[in-house]
């Protein structure tokens, strides 16, 4: 009887989703973003690769590898054990592309489970419907990668879609295509030909092939590539391979060149071939996309939260926490957060990239922060503020623990609302329960504890000269913070 395969699904986690503000930021991106049914995007990819009849499991659970920023290693753990699975995790300091991502994932798989392990690439911020179909087109994948070849998943077009790339197939191959070669995004009298022509497929984005099979063809299709990824691969020594967490080294991954695997790999290699995935599929790279998983009303009208439509058409509405009303309005998308506004045509939601730009030019922190921010041990989130104050509300998890800290220009008044806290206040040590508070002046040690079984929330309250967040000396982290 032959051996059953490993298949690892490789979740690749981090675009920033520019084209998502501000819904989406720097501190808290795409993956994160919650839809309509609550969960997020990261949490449906872990579900979908979890329900793999393939998936790789230890000890009776689906695993994974989650390839990440470091910044978002907390927030991705949190949503790992909601999804109830096991995930590695491969931190990177700063985005390198996904040749590097997935080329380190292929070593860091085949030192955990052996070479014979085959990948399963899979970004973090796509929606798959129909998943009995996507199951079939990846036990296909499989088969072929199996065989040596280097798989990718192709979506049938429906639309000229200018948006995405594509993938022209030629003779068939164990059920999949040969490739004969990658198109770059095309204009729309290009992508018409191409919808006519039907032998393109959209370009997923997502993968199948055996790992030491893909770090073989990356050696002869890439070798600056793969030697600066395995110098990267080498430095990473010191640490214990078998930690559920592996740090890349920054010095190295800085030498790795900043490329996709499409252009450094795919588009070279003779050993190419493509998967029709018979599955709903959307990228949700735009409003436009996150606009179109609501149902329209007999004007057009779709909304995600409260809303009134008068005199109003083909308009979409996001709204977190209040009701929106338009009058008079057609062909426009509202995204309200509650720190920022976007309005914008529904013809440029493309666009709204360029609001980013502006925002990171003037150094703004709402490209980057929300006015909840998530922390290794809870959330914070900032109620108010102005000269010479903030006021925030602070919730910490059972068991969460805040480092160990000192502020040179600030006091904080700290009072519980609910739960129970353990805190550190200069040389003292105490216990405050619902209605109690403590001072902490400038310049004293302190540190917050949840020691109760429910969440912990307390109302801060600043006052000094400077209330910036960087205004904070770390003396110990138990989450490696410095």
């Amino acid at each position: 009887m032959s051996k059953a395969p490993l298949l690892l699904p490789v979740i690749l986690s981090g675009g920033a989703g520019t084209r998502l503000w501000p819904v989406s930021r720097e501190g808290h991106p795409k993956p994160f973003m919650k839809l309509a049914d609550g969960q997020s995007l990261l949490e449906k990819t872990y579900l979908r690769a979890a329900a793999l009849e393939q998936c790789l499991r230890v000890d009776g659970c689906p695993t994974v590898l989650t390839v990440t920023n470091t910044e978002y290693y907390f927030l991705s753990r949190d949503v790992q054990t909601k999804a109830n699975i096991d995930s590695l995790f491969l931190l990177e300091p700063f985005a390198r592309n996904t040749a590097a991502a997935i080329a380190l994932s292929a070593h860091q798989a085949i030192r955990r489970f052996g070479k014979d392990v085959v990948l399963l690439v899979l970004p973090a911020d796509h929606l798959i419907g129909d998943l009995s179909q996507f199951d079939a087109a990846v036990s296909t994948a499989l088969d072929l990668a199996q065989q040596g070849y280097l798989v990718t998943f192709g979506i049938t077009p429906t639309a000229p879609e200018t948006g995405f790339g594509y993938i022209e197939y030629g003779h068939d191959l164990g059920g999949g295509k040969k490739v004969t070669r990658f198109v770059e995004k095309p204009s729309v009298d290009k992508a018409q030909e191409y919808l006519l022509a039907g032998n393109y497929l959209w370009n997923s984005g997502m993968f199948c092939f055996g790992a030491a099979a893909l770090l073989e063809q990356l050696q002869r299709w890439a070798p600056a590539v793969a030697a600066s990824v395995q110098a990267c691969w080498d430095a990473t020594g010191s640490q214990d391979h078998l930690d559920s967490a592996l740090e890349i080294p920054a010095a190295f991954f800085e030498s790795v060149p900043s490329i996709s695997i499409d252009y450094a790999l795919m588009e070279h290699s003779d050993q190419v071939v493509v998967v029709e995935g018979g599955f709903a599929w959307n990228d949700i790279g735009s409003w436009a996309a996150v606009r179109d998983l609501a149902l329209p009303d007999g004007q057009g009208n779709r909304a995600l939260g409260e809303c009134i439509f008068v005199d109003t058409s083909n308009t979409f509405v996001q709204s977190e926490d209040r009701l929106v009303a338009t009058v008079g309005l057609k062909d426009i998308m509202i995204i309200d957060t509650p720190d920022a506004l976007l309005v914008v045509d529904a013809n440029r939601s493309q666009d709204v990239k360029s609001v980013v730009s502006e925002l990171k030019l003037a150094d703004h922190h709402i490209a980057k922060l929300h006015k909840t921010v998530s922390r290794p041990w809870g959330t914070y989130t900032v109620l108010e503020e102005g000269t010479n104050f903030k006021i925030k509300r602070i919730e910490v998890k059972p068991k969460g623990r805040l480092s160990l800290q000192m502020h040179h220009h600030r006091s904080e008044h700290w009072v519980v609302v609910s739960g129970l806290a353990k805190v550190v206040n200069g040389e003292k040590t105490l216990t405050l329960a619902i209605n109690e508070s403590t001072y902490i002046p400038a310049g004293h040690k302190h540190r917050l504890e949840n020691i109760g079984s429910e969440v912990l929330v307390l109302i801060e309250v600043q006052s000094g000269s400077y209330t910036g967040e960087d205004d904070i000396i770390r003396f110990d982290d138990e989450y490696g913070r410095e």
